[in-house]
């Protein structure tokens, strides 16, 4: 059974690329239940470690803790923040969406990112796409000074608001954070399933830190394990929605597994593996092609060469403040997972590698 609760409290807990503390306390907890062993990197990232085999293959499975989201740059007299993107952003996903500001003692100050009313716009700027310098967020202060007695300043970081609801049907769950709270709950849940189970290697599963911001723990993390196999788990773009023309990635279709992003090419040896785990176990999978990229494409560089897979599910709306999942991939997910972390012996590592 999924661990519903759990997926709740990851993806409503506030974590910036570099502010992962609140999510790093979840998972380290988590990780307590089902684990002796937790290490962490200097940068952050965090993973407990499941022995099984003696002198098995070291594999490295991680989600990322970070979220896309904003630092306060600037606060204006008038009480307003002037802020940068930290990640990947749309400008026009920003407008009016609310957000949680996070001031110096970790309270959470609720906030929106300001737009000007239809009615105060020329007929010229109606027509021209709001610019990320224009933007501001509005957290109801009267001046620069309630600001700071509010314990905001610049260098503060703000977050999307969007609460964890379980959409019409109970089939699909919205929520901000999906990409990649799942990755993270998705290692907790593999630890938990092998807690009382042998596998022919010895597991690090856990997650990373700065994933948004070029895949800077994924480097530090990998340095630490040198893992001997890795697979990044995480949420991509669905292309199933109106608007995307021959996407990848439909909800309700199973797991995700990459063939190629920008960031590796995933080894011919390595599909054919991943493919047979899913249909011997009856999973349902589909293929996925990015324009964007995951930890796997910094883990796999690393050392002689770490053989890596990208591996999720799809979910609507990501880097943005609401993004929409299917109850049925993650379950999928969760299975496959195990089954493949099953099968990882010598002799399989060394199929993927020669194939």
């Amino acid at each position: 059974m999924i661990d519903w609760k759990m997926y709740e409290e990851l993806t409503q807990a506030s974590g910036a690329p570099g502010f992962e503390r609140e999510v790093r306390q979840l998972v380290r907890a988590r990780l307590r239940r089902y684990t002796e062993e937790i290490i962490q990197d200097r940068l952050g990232s965090i993973f407990g470690i499941k022995r099984g085999a003696e002198n098995g293959p070291k594999v490295m499975v991680a989600g990322h803790m970070d979220e896309v989201a904003f630092m306060i740059t600037r606060v204006t007299p008038e009480g307003f923040l002037r802020f940068q993107t930290m990640g990947g952003w749309w400008s026009q996903v920003l407008p009016a969406q609310r957000v949680d500001v996070i001031a110096k003692d970790g309270r959470k100050i609720h906030g929106v990112i300001g737009s000007v009313p239809l009615h105060l716009l020329s007929e010229e700027k109606r027509r021209k796409p709001l610019t990320l310098s224009e933007m501001f967020i509005d957290i109801g202060a009267e001046n620069e000074d309630q600001v700071r007695e509010w314990g905001i300043d610049t260098g503060c970081v703000a977050v999307p608001h969007c609460p964890f609801v379980e959409l019409e049907g109970g089939k699909r769950i919205m929520s901000k954070a999906w990409d990649n709270r799942f990755g993270c709950g998705m290692a907790i849940e593999l630890l938990k399933a092998l807690r009382d189970e042998d596998h022919p290697n010895t597991v690090y599963a856990g997650a990373t830190v700065q994933e948004e911001v070029g895949l800077r723990g994924a480097k530090t993390a990998a340095a630490l394990i040198r893992p001997d196999l890795f697979f990044a788990v995480d949420a991509g773009p669905a292309g199933d929605t109106p608007g995307v023309k021959n996407g990848f990635g439909k909800l309700g279709k199973g797991v995700v597994i990459r063939l190629i992003d920008r960031s590796m090419i995933t080894l011919p040896g390595m599909r054919d593996f991943l493919l047979d785990v899913a249909e011997s176990e009856n999973i349902p999978y589909q293929f996925f092609v990015s324009q964007g990229g995951t930890d796997a494409g910094r883990v796999h560089r690393t050392d002689k060469g770490v053989p890596s897979a990208a591996l999720g599910i799809c979910s609507r709306y990501i880097h943005s403040h609401a993004s929409i999942v299917d109850k049925e991939d993650i379950e999928a997910m969760k299975r496959f997972l195990i089954a493949v972390i099953k099968r990882l012996d010598h002799s399989t590592m060394q199929l993927i590698m020669n194939q």
